[in-house]
């Protein structure tokens, strides 16, 4: 605090001693002035960390001043002092982007606390995040160690993406604890879904919130409430992502927050299709064959997502009306804007993104596009900057003056990898990183979750000696040919289609406009 110097600007500052020999005994240098004209003089000849400036000044007014002061040096935290309590000029101090208010007489302690919280709150925010989290530390350990349901899991999750954020934004270097923390709930959560798995396919009353679930518990119950529900898929979109965008939302938005788990494989040839059919993999494959593309075929996998919502409307017999609408640029998403008002006579209004599915792609094939996403920090500011351009945020802005109800989601989430395994496939395997299916795999077993039995998993069987293959953890598979170019090329991409927190615990969200003051 030795070095942080002030002005103060007020045409009776004499009267102002002893809060200046109170902010001098606190380490504070203090410069003063008593017009507007000489502190925009001072500011330009000087460098200053805070401005106090009266607002009732001969000559310059302090709004006049500010103005002036905020052209020259925007970022310089102006604090404005006076006696009035007039609405009209607190709202032109605020306008003019003030860092704070206060109203005469001030005290000591007041004045110590705006400039704490103008100077200094980077500082304290880092020290007491860091304090705060050391003293979690074990506590979270104890959390991961002890999670034996979905329900821990998702706690464990939650705090892991809390602190995740909490010490992004103060800058502790501290995230390399916190990620082995996430590194070893992830191999615990690993081995919970290999033991659990099966169970839950097999008796699928006993499973925990799965894909096939969230039309049933979810969309159901509002459409027969005769709510009008904007159901938004955001393709790949982590419960971190959602953090980052829930903060732009809670002005206009009541939020009911929860996670669901994503099924296996997660990718959107099934967990979306899950999602819209309310079927397992395998049941739409037997079911509607002609709605189902295997892996081998070169067919879109997700072209039919319109009849599959129709499907679980026929089969638990809603009779709805229903929109579907699939928004792939700007170009689509200026179409839908421009019809959205219509929809609103329409029972149910499916929307899906694929921009973060796309923006994860073009991360691994764009060099550029790495740079940009070269860490999780970035790859979330990357997805908030988006947000806030998109038709998304339209779409969203539209609602919250409507009597809708929306729920928010997505299929899957996404992990960054940094580990390459070895597999041996043939022609027929398929391509993903996190996961494998085909006839001739060779693979470490104890370093993958096989199923070699798909159908008891409600998985299809392209052919009879089909196997699947899925990494945990940070994993990814790389083909032992030219094995040491694919791995370095794919290290520290975005990839999905595993086992991991990041992919299988994802955002459901329940967001309610709020109520328009009268």
């Amino acid at each position: 605090m030795a070095n942080d110097r002030l002005l103060w600007a007020d045409d009776e500052i004499d009267l102002l001693k002893p809060h200046i020999l109170f902010l001098e005994a606190k380490g504070y240098e203090v410069l003063t002035t008593t017009n507007g004209q000489d502190a925009i003089d001072l500011c330009k000849d000087t460098t200053f960390d805070l401005v106090f400036l009266d607002e009732n000044m001969p000559g310059l007014s302090g709004i006049e001043t500010l103005n002036q002061i905020k052209a020259l040096f925007p970022s310089l935290p102006v604090v404005m002092i006076t006696k009035s309590e007039e609405e009209d000029i607190m709202n032109q101090a605020i306008g003019s982007k003030i860092a704070d208010y206060l109203i005469k007489p001030v005290n000591p302690m007041q004045m110590l606390l705006t400039l704490k919280k103008n100077i200094h709150k980077d500082e304290i925010i880092h020290d007491t995040t860091t304090s705060t989290f050391q003293q979690q530390f074990m506590k979270i350990s104890q959390q991961i160690n002890e999670a034996a349901d979905m329900d821990d899991w998702k706690a464990v999750y939650g705090k892991l993406v809390y602190w995740e954020l909490e010490l992004e934004e103060a800058k502790t270097g501290m995230d390399e604890m916190l990620k082995q923390q996430k590194t070893e709930a992830n191999n615990l959560f690993g081995r919970y879904i290999r033991k659990n798995y099966l169970s839950w396919m097999e008796k699928p009353e006993n499973r925990p919130f799965m894909s096939p679930d969230v039309f049933k518990n979810t969309v159901f119950p509002l459409l027969d409430a005769n709510e009008t529900v904007f159901f938004i898929v955001i393709d790949n979109f982590r419960f971190d992502q959602w953090q980052v965008i829930k903060r732009l939302l809670g002005d206009r938005f009541s939020i009911n927050e929860d996670m669901y788990i994503s099924i296996l494989p997660t990718a959107t040839q099934y967990a979306r299709n899950a999602i819209f059919s309310g079927l397992m993999p395998l049941q739409i494959q037997t079911l509607f064959p002609e709605l189902w593309v295997d892996e081998d075929e070169e067919e879109g996998k997700n072209l039919n997502e319109s009849p599959l919502i129709q499907t679980q409307l026929d089969r638990y017999r809603k009779r709805h009306a229903f929109s579907y609408n699939k928004i792939n640029n700007n170009q689509a998403g200026e179409r839908f804007m421009g019809k959205v008002k219509s929809l609103l006579n329409t029972p149910l209004n499916v929307v899906v993104f694929n921009f973060i599915d796309m923006l994860s792609h073009a991360r691994t094939e764009s060099k550029m596009i790495r740079e940009l996403a070269n860490t999780e920090a970035a790859y979330r500011s990357l997805t908030e900057s988006w947000y806030k351009h998109s038709a998304i945020a339209e779409l969203l802005d539209f609602l919250a003056d409507q009597s809708v109800k929306i729920v928010l989601t997505t299929d899957h989430g996404t992990i960054r990898v940094d580990n390459p395994i070895k597999v041996v496939g043939d022609r027929s395997t398929n391509t993903n990183l996190r996961y494998k299916i085909g006839k001739n795999l060779n693979y470490n077993p104890k370093e993958v979750f096989e199923i070699k039995n798909p159908e008891r998993y409600g998985l299809p069987a392209p052919n009879v000696s089909s196997a699947y293959i899925f990494t945990s953890n940070s994993d990814y598979f790389a083909y032992p040919n030219n094995y040491n170019y694919y791995a370095s090329y794919y290290k520290d991409t975005f990839q999905h289609g595993g086992i991991s927190l990041e992919e299988m615990l994802i955002p459901l969200i329940t967001l309610e406009p709020k109520k328009k003051p009268v």
